[in-house]
């Protein structure tokens, strides 16, 4: 029988070892995990959704050949669906949405042998980087409950922080696994765009930006998982390079010594905070041990444009989300309905036309080849993941002023009202988290890998991005990371 302290050293491969040797069996693991999502989990509001009878009914006729048979998973309550249950999006219009049919990657999830125990925590629509939705109140970081576990896959990363499951899904339209991943002192990786699909409910999300993978406490179960997610798709809007081996095998492959370039600087706005210029620094020597060079230099991009180019993108894809959860309530899209940073965004959709939405791809681009030219000359570019520390809870949400703003807005908001606030929300809204977005418009892969915690005990991670199409390189690097500076021994205190 495994207990709890040898379930929460082992990683999804480790335990799924364990079931193929028979020395434990997959409903053990689920009991183990059921047990730690009840215990932890009301500390955390990681979980908001249990299929634990769901998961117990299936749990005999798990596949035997699964890679991963009987490891306990979660999916993030947004976009993925799961035949036979709800997916909110932590909006209220789809608190009794039950799902028809799976979405690929979740049968594919399932074919693996995971065992899917419950949907965790998002904002609404994911459009923030702090899990702290109106529907199911904030998520808390398992290293500081005061601080969030970030945005939007927070309440996945909570979860594999805090052991209640080696690894959970999470979503990555503008940084959302990445920086939930350097709040909780996790490896979280968004692939090349068009690696992983959304069928058969959607074909992109967000003009392309947002691509699916998971938080993971090793490098290789994340390897896994995405070679699981990876399989191509009929009728896909866009292909990644072929990937000639698994990136699990990739991982066997010996590290050469790689060209990388740096910046403390911000990439989209603000500046960036002492402790997350020392984990760059910190991680710049540990690269010149490893026998990198690594030179301090940043691409060239228009920061203004591809930042009024991402929030006109998510503008439009947040109306259109409005519009989509109003009709299947039967009604017409309603203020009311919504959070207000949601029908403040979709109401910048509204009000800019379709051409405005082609000047933002031709914006993003033209970056995009710019950004590539760059990587020409680097193998990799480092920055932090975020500019400041995890936030408290409550911190980044509107602050009395600025929610009689807003209401102001909603109802008499304006075209050039709405691009005001349009104008404004990169210096305001991106503050904390300036440096994943750009990854997301180049279609680039990019991770956050825990190397560093500060003073007050909090994980600060930092990104490594990579040439579009070459998360071989990056899933390298990270392994040779990870065994020079091992972080999956680090434990926060709630767990």
């Amino acid at each position: 029988m495994l207990d709890v302290a040898d379930y929460e050293t082992r990683d999804a491969m480790a335990l799924a070892e364990l079931v193929t040797s028979g020395e434990v069996t997959p409903k053990e693991l689920l009991e183990v995990a059921i047990s730690l999502i009840e215990e932890r989990n009301p500390a955390l509001n990681a979980v908001v959704n249990t299929l634990f009878d769901r998961a117990a009914a299936k749990v005999e006729a798990l596949p035997q050949d699964g890679p991963l048979r009987g490891v306990p998973f979660l999916l993030k309550d947004l976009k993925l669906q799961l035949e036979g249950t709800i997916t909110t999006d932590s909006t209220r219009l789809y608190r009794d949405r039950v799902a028809t049919r799976s979405s690929v990657l979740a049968e594919r999830y399932e074919a693996a042998g995971l065992q899917i125990l419950g949907k965790t925590n998002t904002p609404e629509m994911g459009i923030m980087g702090t899990t702290e939705s109106a529907l199911r109140g904030p998520a808390r970081n398992p290293w500081a409950l005061d601080r969030t576990p970030g945005g939007s896959s927070g309440g996945s990363s909570a979860a594999v922080a805090a052991r209640m499951v080696p690894v959970a899904h999470g979503g990555d339209g503008g940084g959302s696994i990445r920086i939930p991943a350097s709040c909780c002192g996790l490896f979280g990786i968004k692939p090349t765009r068009g690696r992983v699909s959304m069928a058969p409910f959607y074909g992109e999300g967000w003009c392309g930006f947002v691509q699916e993978n998971v938080m993971s406490r090793s490098v290789r179960d994340s390897a896994l998982l995405l070679d699981i997610a990876c399989e191509t798709t009929l009728g896909e809007p866009y292909a990644a390079p072929y990937q000639p081996r698994s990136f699990l095998e990739e991982l066997d492959e010996p590290q050469r010594p790689l060209r990388i370039a740096f910046t403390e600087d911000t990439l989209f706005a603000g500046e960036t905070h002492p402790d997350c210029q020392a984990a760059v620094r910190d991680a710049v020597t540990l690269l010149e041990e490893l026998g990198h060079e690594v030179v301090e230099a940043k691409p060239e991009f228009s920061r203004e444009e591809l930042v009024r180019a991402y929030f006109l993108v998510v503008g439009a894809g947040t109306s259109r989300f409005v519009e989509t959860a109003a009709a299947y309530a039967g009604g017409k899209p309603r203020a009311a309905d919504f959070e207000a940073a949601t029908w403040i965004l979709a109401q910048i959709g509204w009000a800019n036309s379709a051409s405005e939405l082609m000047w933002a791809r031709d914006v993003m681009q033209r970056a995009g080849r710019d950004v590539a030219g760059f990587f020409e000359g680097y193998d990799a570019f480092l920055t932090s993941t975020m500019a400041r520390p995890p936030a408290h809870i409550g911190e980044l949400l509107p602050t009395a002023g600025e929610r009689f703003q807003l209401s102001l807005v909603r109802h008499l908001g304006t075209k050039r009202v709405l691009n005001k606030v349009l104008d404004e929300l990169g210096a305001g809204k991106l503050a904390y988290t300036p440096n994943t977005q750009l990854f997301n418009q180049t279609g680039q892969p990019a991770m956050s890998v825990p190397l560093y915690w500060n003073d007050d005990g909090l994980p600060i991670g930092v990104q490594f991005a990579g040439r579009f199409g070459d998360e071989a390189t990056l899933f390298r690097l990270a392994k040779q990371l990870e065994g020079a500076r091992p972080w999956s021994d680090r434990r926060p205190p709630v767990r």
